[in-house]
């Protein structure tokens, strides 16, 4: 039972801080990268560019808001939602390894990176684990 409340704790903690990132970037996007920085680091050159990536980058973070609201539907629907919840975690391990991509000047390795690289390549694959060895409710027959 306490392993079950455990494991409900970490999923509504890891919907609700994957909705909040989603809602920074769909909201923030590319200018602002909103409540992640309030410092000016990009000048855009090309406008139309821009908006165009800019609008891709805010429907990435409308898709990364999703992505937390199955974590926390998953505190109440664990049996229903644990495949799902097993396959977007390995696709966010996956995603992680993808940062290995830009190791321009040791930045993925820095303090501002490697926490969340750490959680992307270690701790979803775990809670994925977790969430398989998790026992499941006895079926019922009819």
């Amino acid at each position: 039972m306490t392993r079950s409340i455990l494991l409900k704790t970490v999923l509504a903690l890891v919907g609700l801080a994957i909705m909040i990132l989603g809602l920074n970037i769909g909201l923030g996007g590319i200018p602002t990268l909103g409540w992640q920085t309030s410092e000016t680091f990009i000048a855009v050159t090309n406008e139309t560019v821009f908006h165009v990536q800019d609008s891709h980058i805010r429907f990435i973070g409308g898709v990364w808001f999703g992505v937390g609201a199955i974590f926390l539907l998953g505190v109440g629907l664990t049996d229903k939602l644990r495949g799902t919840m097993v396959t977007l975690s390995v696709a966010i391990a996956i995603a992680g390894l993808f940062r290995l991509s830009g190791l321009d000047g040791g930045v993925v390795f820095s303090a501002a990176i490697l926490p969340s690289l750490a959680l992307e390549l270690i701790g979803f694959p775990l809670l994925a684990f977790w969430l398989l060895q998790t026992p499941r409710p006895p079926a019922l027959s009819h």
